[in-house]
């Protein structure tokens, strides 16, 4: 979705990753082309979502960069490109992706193809959380004093709520005061609605063999993560999306409302 959004005109684009056509590959991305439309309807604007979400995360991103931080960790990385454009690559920051490691080796190999070189200041820390932790973190070099933003976008929905909760406690307890982290979600209720008809639903499952299997309450993120030690909670649902992104061109582009997307501190260690 982001490397459709990213071939429109810029008037017409609400986000722009120049890799994400490469890193896609040719036969995922004609089919996600030819489902595009058939799943933006069955979903109620699931895709445009997702296209705001990437701008939402850059946006964040790049005003984060601004503040002082000093290093990047990109959880479940994936295909992430952040780590090869130039908002990272022109900030003197460190760069963590965290990832699966068969996921993260076939990361490796696409950027070799597509990318060519590997940023100075990108560490690959692969985690089997089987029998890691995020400790491994420590292990590559990850700076506890340091302010740090920890990027975990299109994650939490596949994962238990004891993943969720020990990531969350980790981030807690291992990053400097005032760190934060982003990541979306989706509300609770969505999760048991019947999708034996939603053939697009059935099609993406298939190809990424991941099925939902988190979600929050709607109107509970804010007490969710106050009481896991995080202050300054923001949340961005759909028509907060859609007032910040879906404007000219865009305007009538729907955002589907089971989802959103949250931002939060960490707060001074010991204290809520």
């Amino acid at each position: 979705m982001r490397a459709i959004e990213s071939e429109k005109p810029v008037d017409e684009r609400i986000c722009f990753d120049p890799l994400a056509r490469r890193f896609a590959g040719t036969v995922p991305f004609v089919l996600i082309r030819l489902l595009a439309g058939y799943g933006e309807r069955r979903t109620r604007g699931a895709l445009t979502f997702i296209v705001c979400r990437c701008r939402c995360f850059d946006d964040y991103l790049k005003e984060y960069l601004q503040s002082g931080t000093g290093q990047v960790v990109i959880l479940g990385a994936g295909l992430d490109s952040r780590a090869y454009r130039d908002e990272l690559l022109q900030e003197a920051v460190r760069i963590f992706e965290v990832d699966h490691p068969a996921t993260q080796a076939r990361k490796i190999e696409r950027v070799k193809k597509v990318v060519g070189s590997f940023p100075a200041n990108l560490d690959y820390v692969p985690v089997d959380f089987s029998n890691e932790t995020l400790d491994k973190l420590l292990a590559c070099g990850f700076d506890k004093s340091l302010k740090t933003l920890f990027v975990w976008e299109g994650v939490t929905y596949y994962l238990d709520a004891e993943a969720v909760d020990s990531t969350l406690a980790w981030v807690r307890t291992s990053a400097a005061a005032g760190s934060s982290i982003i990541f979306d979600y989706q509300y609770l209720p969505a999760m048991v609605e019947p999708r034996k008809r939603n053939f697009a639903y059935a099609v993406l499952s298939r190809l990424s063999g991941e099925r939902r299997a988190f979600g929050i309450a709607k109107g509970g993120i804010a007490d969710f993560l106050t009481a896991r030690g995080f202050t300054h909670v923001v949340e961005a649902n759909a028509r907060e999306l859609e007032r910040l992104y879906c404007t000219g061109s865009n305007q009538g582009r729907t955002v589907a409302e089971t989802y959103a997307i949250v931002h939060a501190e960490v707060g001074e260690r010991g204290r809520a």
